[in-house]
């Protein structure tokens, strides 16, 4: 059975960083960071795939950093630059087998939410202007 176990998160000032850890079970494949409000559907905002080749969606590109460590069966979300429009449910997302798409011309994983197949319970993150 595939877990994944969040930890992390809280609230940070804008322009402040937090980092989210993700613990997994099941072997390696492609992950991804997710995050929700009340007001927003679940929105894709960072992939990685076994080799740690990353993508990201253009609102947190050069402000937050996904990354894994495999021996350790550990994803981590490094976020700085905290803008309060940041606050949000995060959750770790993990693929039976990694889905790729072409967007454009470019091969990319997956990064909708049916593009996965087991989830976090989710971790809180508030940040305050």
């Amino acid at each position: 059975q595939v877990q994944l176990v969040e930890s992390g998160g809280g609230s940070a000032q804008a322009g402040g960083s937090l980092r989210l850890s993700c613990a997994y079970t099941g072997g390696q494949t492609c992950m991804a960071w997710f995050r929700q409000t009340p007001e927003t559907e679940r929105e894709g905002v960072a992939a990685i795939d076994t080799e740690g080749k990353t993508f990201y969606v253009d609102s947190v590109k050069g402000r937050f950093t996904i990354s894994r460590d495999n021996a350790k069966n550990t994803l981590y979300f490094e976020m700085n630059t905290l803008k309060p429009e940041d606050t949000a449910t995060y959750y770790c997302a993990k693929q039976r087998t990694c889905v790729w798409r072409l967007i454009g011309d470019q091969f990319r994983i997956g990064m909708s939410p049916s593009d996965y197949d087991f989830w976090g319970q989710g971790t809180q993150v508030t940040v305050s202007s």
